[in-house]
């Protein structure tokens, strides 16, 4: 058992209308959602030796990242993102018509990082707070419920300020619009919302 806090990048992602599944249905999406994510990992260079275990939300995953020079926080937006964002649209393209509303899984992610915290009863921490409010904010349940693309990223003040602004490789600043706020702590936190386009997608977004 932890007593002092350890420093993680996190993410969190929800499913979105799991509660309007049924129970079978729900088991079945819950595989996948877990087999994309970790394809998606695995693809973009995050290795399990990096990864604390995932704690399990029901319809998310809280995942905790190490700091390790080689995936820096930069790599969760330039290459885990579109790595999953475009599993969720080849796996929603792949369902016939008639299953896509049943099925189909779009999703909202958080990526944030600091100090946490963790017992015999998992996860837990001021900045672990930060990323579940940003995640469950309605203005971005508003903003999937609105998208064509299947995922809706918001990022904590502390990721864009410290990795998007700089505009690393394979990241858009122009992508990134404040879009969220909410309190946690007595402090207001902003976060700021990012629509990943799959490829496959790109021209008819545009």
């Amino acid at each position: 058992m932890r007593s002092l806090p350890v420093h993680r990048s996190i993410f969190v992602l929800d499913l979105e209308k799991s509660t309007a599944r049924t129970n079978p249905v729900k088991a079945e999406l819950r595989r996948e959602v877990y087999r994309m994510f970790n394809d998606a990992l695995a693809s973009s260079g995050v290795k399990p030796a990096v990864l604390d275990p995932f704690e399990d939300r029901g319809d998310g995953v809280l995942a905790l990242v190490h700091p390790v020079d080689d995936v820096p926080k930069s790599h969760l937006l330039s290459r885990l993102i579109p790595e999953f964002a475009q599993a969720l649209e080849d796996y929603n393209q792949s369902l016939p018509c008639g299953e896509v509303r049943v099925r189909g899984i779009r999703v909202r992610a958080v990526v944030h990082a600091g100090e946490v915290h963790c017992d015999e009863n998992g996860y837990f921490g001021e900045a672990v707070d930060v990323a579940c409010r940003l995640l469950d904010a309605p203005r971005l349940k508003k903003c999937l419920s609105e998208a064509v693309a299947p995922l809706v990223l918001v990022v904590s003040e502390d990721i864009y300020w410290s990795i998007v602004r700089h505009g690393y490789d394979g990241i858009c600043v122009e992508s990134y619009r404040p879009g969220v706020r909410v309190n946690v702590g007595g402090r207001r936190r902003q976060g700021w919302i990012h629509l990943p386009v799959p490829e496959d997608m790109r021209s008819f977004v545009a």
